[in-house]
């Protein structure tokens, strides 16, 4: 395992924190696919008792992100193409919705933002990339005005992380990913609803084909640990 000790503070909850520290290390890939995760040693990485980390794993378990472990114990789960496609599915929908709203009120996405993603995309580093593009979603999110849509979707892109992060370490990004991003911004900031629905549905419908068929090829070749049984 290639956590690092770390002292968690008594508040907020210990589970809470026991789980956000396991959720970021499995979807920026610090636990990788298929490890497997000891009780006892995550409990003394923290310095907790071993009940948060039980509740944690267990929420985890419930979020798809660990599953049960050949024999006993649990295991970060392994990446299925087929899972991830539909967490796109949620994506495009709720994308969708976001830029709708968004238009309606002609909102302007920070400057910054693209910066951000115009940087990362000429320095290729992935985690960067991983990022910007988050934060680019984000930014989209928060100019919707509506809560319920972060909210509902920052599970899945706990998900989506696992995977652009596996893919974007062997192969590259696809080169119009920030000049549609661009284009979004200026649909939803000129109040062309109708086109920013059509562009980000598709800008998340060719991420999905494009990641999803990055994944299968991967998983075929034992790059990274696959779900048995997962097919593109």
């Amino acid at each position: 395992m290639t956590l690092q000790p770390i002292h968690l503070e008594t508040v907020p909850d210990l589970v809470e924190q026991v789980y956000a520290r396991l959720l970021d290390a499995i979807s920026e890939g610090a636990l990788q696919p298929g490890t497997r995760l000891n009780q006892e040693d995550l409990a003394k990485s923290f310095a907790v008792s071993r009940q948060p980390v039980l509740q944690a794993l267990r929420l985890l378990k419930k979020d798809g992100f660990v599953e049960d472990a050949p024999g006993r114990g649990v295991q970060v789960t392994p990446l299925d193409v087929n899972w991830i496609a539909k967490v796109y599915q949620v994506r495009v929908a709720l994308d969708g919705l976001a830029v709708q709203l968004a238009a309606q009120k002609k909102a302007v996405l920070p400057q910054q933002v693209m910066a951000q993603g115009r940087m990362a995309e000429s320095s290729r580093n992935v985690q960067a990339m991983i990022q910007a593009d988050l934060a680019f979603h984000k930014a989209i999110y928060e100019a919707s005005g509506n809560p319920l849509i972060g909210q509902c979707i920052q599970l899945h892109w706990h998900h989506l992380k696992r995977v652009m992060g596996a893919v974007l370490q062997s192969s590259q990004q696809r080169q119009s990913v920030w000049d549609e991003h661009e284009a979004i911004a200026q649909a939803i900031a000129a109040g062309d609803s109708q086109r920013a629905v059509s562009l980000v549905q598709g800008h998340a419908e060719a991420a999905s084909i494009q990641l999803t068929q990055r994944l299968a090829e991967q998983l075929a070749m034992s790059v990274i640990p696959a779900t048995q049984g997962a097919q593109a």
